[in-house]
């Protein structure tokens, strides 16, 4: 008989914070340890067997650093007084894992983000962590499609979902996909596969063609428009350049000093605009400024009433299963601030 498969599991707990706590995660899908932080409720260490909590799941960007929302965002999650009653989620990703699983030419495995997330991480927390089934994702960049993604994906596994800044509308711009990839050295191909060949995969993933199943999600969707804004302080430099990511169709304003933002922002209307064709509940926000986490956590902060009542709602019937498609391996104000992370 063939050896059984690998499972998940939590190989260390380390306690960095008032509330904070990390977990390191052997994950088959990703095939190695990664690492989940938990921004934890009143009386979680206390907890009994089977006391659960309203959790969100707070999604980064294309950077994958889990520490992102607590440590470089100025969002001051800890002192929020809403957040006592709630488990703060916020997994570790590979470096622009774009929350899928990887098409690999076909073959699959790793890196299967969106397995380690939802088919590993989310079991473990809801059995030994006080992860409740009360659940609304959110997100900024890719964290932002990885939350609307999820949502459109899984129908009924998030009541809520929010996109700061997001990359939102993937087939919209693939020559970015393939632009930001090769900047980083990466096989952009591996992601979805080719977007002519492999269209249906792109599809399958895309929350702009995921929005039938987002049409009864309340959604939040935010984004600047790549000029300088707000939040931006004076003298705030251009984004890198990375060669290719400008669709000569297409300029940029000659305003805008960072293309990302432009592109987000672009995506997020295309959406936006197709949830609000459907009569869905969605909210917007389109504003001047720039990728960077000064907007995020504003942006966080406007969304989150949105997402705690949500939360605060009662718990829907059963959840269906993943939507079907050619998906391969295990599953078919604030601070300003000029940092930028990749998308």
């Amino acid at each position: 008989m063939p050896a059984p498969s690998p499972r998940a599991r939590i190989v260390a707990e380390e306690e960095v914070g008032e509330r904070l706590v990390d977990l390191t995660v052997a994950s088959p899908a990703l095939g190695r340890t990664a690492k989940v932080r938990l921004l934890t409720p009143d009386g979680w260490e206390e907890r009994r067997p089977g006391r659960s909590w309203p959790t969100l799941y707070l999604l980064v960007g294309g950077d994958g650093d889990y520490t992102a929302w607590t440590e470089g965002y100025d969002a001051r999650l800890p002192e929020l007084r809403q957040l006592r009653d709630v488990l703060v989620v916020m997994p570790e990703m590979p470096l622009f894992g774009f929350y899928a699983d990887w098409y690999n030419a076909g073959r699959g495995g790793p890196p299967a983000v969106e397995t380690f997330h939802l088919r590993e991480v989310r079991p473990l927390l809801e059995r030994h962590y006080g992860a409740g089934t009360r659940r609304v994702a959110a997100g900024e960049s890719q964290g932002g499609f990885g939350a609307l993604s999820y949502a459109g994906r899984h129908p009924g596994m998030f009541r809520a979902a929010a996109s700061y800044s997001g990359f939102v509308h993937p087939l919209q711009h693939p020559h970015a996909i393939r632009a930001a990839m090769t900047y980083l050295g990466l096989d952009w191909k591996a992601l979805w596969g080719d977007p002519v060949a492999q269209r249906a995969n792109w599809e399958a993933h895309d929350p702009y063609y995921l929005t039938d199943r987002l049409r009864k999600v309340p959604v939040h969707v935010s984004s600047g428009d790549g000029t300088a804004g707000a939040l931006d302080p004076p003298g705030t430099e251009p984004d890198p350049e990375i060669p290719g990511l400008e669709d000569p169709a297409d300029p940029f304003p000659e305003d805008a000093i960072s293309p990302t933002e432009t592109i987000m922002g672009r995506e997020s209307k295309a959406l936006a605009d197709r949830l609000a064709s459907l009569s869905a509940p969605v909210t917007t926000h389109f504003y001047a400024g720039t990728h960077s986490p000064a907007y995020w956590a504003r942006e966080f902060h406007r969304s989150l009433p949105l997402l705690l009542a949500e939360l605060a709602g009662p718990i829907p019937g059963p959840i269906p299963g993943p939507i079907p498609g050619p998906i391969p391996g295990p599953i078919p104000g604030l601070k300003p601030g000029p940092e930028r992370r990749p998308s």
